[in-house]
C-alpha cells in the first residue's frame, strides 16, 4: 500500500504517538488532516511535515461530542467529501483509584477515549462507505485487554473500543472498511504528564515505565507497517506487559493474583 495523497486525518496529533505518525504519513507523502485542542502545537507538528501532499489543522476537542460531529462536517465538505484514512489516537490515561476517583473524572475519561472516538468514527462512517474503501486506524492500550490498578474508567473505555470496533470490522468488511487497533504498552508520551488524578487534575509528573518505554517513531513505523500487510491488531509492548496479555488469556487467576499487589505508576 502506498499513502502518497491518502488524506489521512489524525486526532491527538499535537503530541506523542499522533505526532509521530503525522510525520510518518508526511514522509510517505499523505494528505494530512491534523487535530488537537492545542492550535499552537498542531502548527508546530505541521511545520514538521514537509513532505505531506497537503495539510489542513483542524482544532478538535474529542470531549465535545456536538463540535465532533459538526467539526467532521465541515471537513469532509473540505475534502471534497473524501477521506481515506481516520487515526483516532486523541485520549487521556488515569492516575486514581475507582473508589477515590470523582464520577465526573470517570464520565471525562469515557467521554474522550470511548464515545469521542465512536462519534468521530460515525460522522466519517458514510463517506468510508460510500467510497467502499476506508482505512480506520484506533489507538488502544495494553488497558484493553486487562486491567490494572489505578486505571479503572481508562481500561473501560479502552475495552470499549474494542467491543465496538471488532463489531464495526465484521460488520462493513465487505464494504471495503479496515480496522486496525493498536494495543500499545508504555510509549515515551506526555501521557502520564497529562493523566487525570481523583479529582480531575493533572498529575503533572513522568512514570518511570512510560519514560523507558517505546520511542514514539516505533510505534509510527510499526501501524504504517500493520496498515500495509492487512492486520486487524496488534500489541506494541516488551517482555512484562506482553507477558499480561498472555496470562490474561490463558492464566487469569495467575494475572488477578500478579496485579492485585504490583507497583502500578
Amino acid at each position: 500500500m502506498t499513502f502518497q495523497h491518502k488524506k489521512v486525518w489524525i486526532t491527538g496529533a499535537s503530541s506523542g504517538i499522533g505526532e509521530a505518525l503525522a510525520y510518518a504519513f508526511a514522509n510517505e507523502g499523505a494528505h494530512l488532516i491534523l487535530s488537537a485542542r492545542n492550535v499552537a502545537e498542531l502548527e508546530r507538528v505541521g511545520k514538521g511535515c514537509a513532505g505531506a501532499s497537503a495539510m489542513d489543522i483542524v482544532p478538535l476537542d474529542i470531549g465535545d461530542l456536538e463540535a465532533v460531529f459538526s467539526t467532521a462536517k465541515t471537513t469532509l465538505e473540505k475534502l471534497g467529501g473524501q477521506l481515506d484514512i481516520l487515526v483516532n489516537n486523541a485520549g487521556l490515561s488515569q492516575r486514581s483509584s475507582a473508589k477515590d476517583t470523582h464520577f465526573d473524572v470517570d464520565a471525562r475519561l469515557i467521554q474522550v477515549n470511548l464515545l469521542g472516538t465512536i462519534a468521530l468514527t460515525k460522522a466519517v462512517l458514510p463517506t468510508m462507505l460510500a467510497q467502499k474503501q476506508g482505512q480506520i486506524i484506533v489507538i488502544s492500550s495494553i488497558m484493553g485487554k486487562l486491567g490494572a490498578r489505578f486505571r479503572s474508567s481508562y481500561a473501560a473505555a479502552k475495552h470499549g473500543l474494542h467491543g465496538f470496533f471488532d463489531s464495526l470490522r465484521a460488520e462493513c468488511f465487505d464494504d471495503g472498511l479496515r480496522v486496525l487497533i493498536v494495543c500499545p504498552g508504555y510509549v515515551r508520551t506526555n501521557i502520564s504528564l497529562n493523566a487525570l488524578t481523583a479529582d480531575g487534575k493533572p498529575q503533572g509528573s513522568m512514570d518511570e515505565a512510560t519514560a523507558a518505554g517505546f520511542t514514539t517513531t516505533e510505534v509510527a513505523d510499526r501501524i504504517l507497517c500493520a496498515v500495509r500487510k492487512g492486520k486487524e491488531e496488534i500489541t506494541i509492548a516488551k517482555g512484562r506487559e506482553r507477558m499480561a496479555v498472555w496470562l490474561k488469556r490463558f492464566a487469569p487467576r495467575l494475572l488477578s493474583r500478579i496485579v492485585r499487589t504490583a507497583k502500578t505508576t
